[in-house]
């Protein structure tokens, strides 16, 4: 939603601004140009990535326009989760996790959250530590240092796709310029014509450069952002249920383990002690 309000803020503060300068607005519709600049940035953008890349970016788009599912809610949801299998472990034994993380999809605890069970990668880590948890003695330490080393992994990947669509950003004001080049290629043969026939071929040339500048810097770019932030509420899951997994092995009680896990959620959608405790029961 932010990012539709946005565009519609970029798009009605420079157009508006042109028109009540004096500005025609069909001076400014050149399909060719969009057809130069839109085409080349879409093939550097295949050129440049890998498949999974880009569908990497289209899912991170449509987060954008959809909202993203990391809010206080899921965070919500996923510490309740975190309690639930560490309050069982603790009262019946390591052993008896063992069903419910190898078969979450089964599991009585965790079909309760459908939203975690979305997160494919999250509830893989998840079940993984959970996993090494009940079937060795690793030192806490280094069970911490294996996830620090996958969450640095992850981190990689999910900033992938913001990385792809800034570069297209800033790729974006020099193909306007190609096709402001090419408009200007094209004036040449219009010498002959007189000034108003050139005058309309320039000003269709230097409507490529200011497509380029403006797609690149109002739209693209600040997408790139908005992903890169998407990404971060990902990845403070995924620290979330380190801080949580690291303090249940070092004999931190449930209540105490979830405590850790809130702690490292970002203030703004971070749940209150007590909202979290009454989510916790009535769960």
């Amino acid at each position: 939603m932010l990012l539709i309000i946005g565009a519609v803020i970029v798009v009605a503060s420079v157009l508006g601004g042109y028109v009540l300068h004096g500005g025609n607005l069909m001076v400014l519709w050149q399909p060719t140009e969009i057809l130069i600049i839109g085409g080349a940035a879409v093939g550097s953008f295949v050129i440049a990535n890998p498949m999974h890349t880009i569908k990497e970016v289209g899912k991170g788009v449509l987060i954008q326009l959809t909202g993203s599912p990391y809010n206080k809610s899921y965070y919500m949801d996923l510490l309740s989760l975190m309690y639930e299998v560490f309050d069982k472990s603790r009262k019946q034994g390591v052993m008896a996790i063992e069903e419910d993380i190898d078969n979450p999809q089964e599991s009585q605890i965790f079909t309760r959250y459908p939203a975690i069970m979305k997160s494919r990668y999250l509830l893989a880590f998840m079940t993984d530590y959970l996993r090494i948890i009940s079937s060795g003695n690793m030192a806490t330490h280094e069970l911490e240092g294996m996830m620090e080393n996958e969450i640095d992994s992850r981190q990689h990947e999910l900033e992938e796709p913001a990385h792809a669509v800034n570069k297209i950003a800033d790729a974006l004001p020099g193909l306007g310029i190609v096709a402001a080049v090419l408009g200007i290629v094209i004036t040449m043969n219009f010498l002959s014509e007189g000034p108003e026939k050139i005058g309309l071929s320039v000003a269709a040339a230097l409507v490529g450069t200011f497509l380029g500048i403006w797609m690149g810097y109002g739209f693209v770019g600040p997408t790139s952002i908005a992903m890169e932030h998407s990404a971060r509420y990902e990845l403070k899951a995924y620290e979330c249920v380190k801080s949580a997994i690291v303090a249940t092995v070092s004999g931190q009680a449930p209540q105490m383990a979830i405590e850790f896990g809130r702690k490292a959620l970002p203030s703004d959608k971070r749940p209150g002690f007590q909202e979290l405790n009454d989510h916790v029961r009535s769960k």
